[in-house]
């Protein structure tokens, strides 16, 4: 049986609607920014950084570029789909009405406007990546199993959702699974993997630990000021799987001592007079690895 191919890509939101017509049809309106809500799951952070501030001065000088994309919402109003931080930065910079498109969308069609409209952002977050991708999935699983009106038979269940997303994001399934492992760090833990202080896949391993778990391995690492590594964090979780994991366990996993990094570094002038002058780099570290196996090999032996 062929597979069913659902149109739900990483495009543009212009792109999810069926026809020129539809899109043309369009309007946009000024919309008061005291009307406009906050899309109820929106996994990304509206952030008062630099980045914020240059948005900010673009809008005083040249007004909205965009217009912001939202649905009505239920409770009256408008709920914003693409374009919180437009909206934050017009609110700094003094407006009081922004452009708006408005779209009546399902929830979940809603959801994956969202997301792919801000997975084009430069700069995103694990976390924002972890919570975009559970939910664009779960979005998409729901239309996957939802008869079409040109077809009223349910969808073929060789249809790999999760593969799926993974070509539209350019992720690897395994990949983004991972990320949405992280939805499953208390907070304090996966802000530490937001700010680089602990890494992807020691963090992964650490999400398969229950809550409580997960508050003694951050009082550790406060208490150590040192982040776990892979094999601490695969550690913790071998502990947790038998059930032997507790506060005192964890201090004596995470005060164990971490092997030195060794990192030497020869500058290429002294290298290249000891090697023939075609040598590549590969040549060179083949022959410099085969040297010190040899150098190593003779120090085991007796002595005679």
């Amino acid at each position: 049986m062929a597979k069913n191919n659902l149109n739900i890509g990483l495009t543009s939101y212009d792109d999810i609607f069926k026809s020129d017509e539809s899109r043309n049809s369009e309007e946009i309106k000024p919309i008061p920014l005291s009307e406009l809500k906050p899309f109820e799951e929106q996994p990304f952070k509206v952030l008062l950084d630099e980045s914020m501030d240059e948005l900010v001065e673009s809008i005083q000088q040249n007004g909205v570029l965009s217009p912001i994309i939202a649905r009505p919402h239920k409770d009256g109003g408008y709920e914003i789909l693409s374009g919180h931080r437009r909206a934050k930065a017009c609110e700094l910079a003094g407006k009081t009405e922004v452009p708006v498109v408005i779209k009546n969308l399902d929830d979940d069609t809603a959801t994956i406007l969202l997301v792919d409209s801000n997975l084009q952002r430069e700069n995103i977050l694990p976390s924002e990546k972890a919570f975009a991708y559970q939910l664009k999935l779960e979005a998409m699983k729901r239309k996957a199993g939802r008869p079409s009106k040109e077809n009223l038979s349910q969808i073929g269940t060789d249809f790999r959702t999760d593969e799926k997303l993974a070509q539209q994001v350019g992720e690897s399934r395994n990949q983004i699974q991972r990320y949405i492992r992280l939805t499953n760090l208390i907070d304090p833990i996966l802000e530490m993997v937001d700010n680089k202080e602990i890494a992807m896949n020691a963090a992964v391993e650490i999400s398969y630990l229950g809550s409580k778990e997960q508050i003694d391995v951050l009082k550790a690492i406060e208490a150590e000021e040192v982040a776990p590594s892979i094999e601490q964090a695969k550690k913790l979780r071998r502990f947790s799987d038998s059930g032997r994991l507790n506060d005192d366990v964890v201090l004596s996993i995470m005060q164990e001592q971490k092997p030195e990094k060794i990192k030497v570094v020869f500058k290429e002038d002294k290298l290249r007079k000891y090697f023939p002058k075609n040598f590549t780099q590969k040549q060179m570290e083949e022959t410099m690895e085969k040297l010190l196996a040899n150098w190593a090999r003779k120090r085991s032996e007796p002595e005679r």
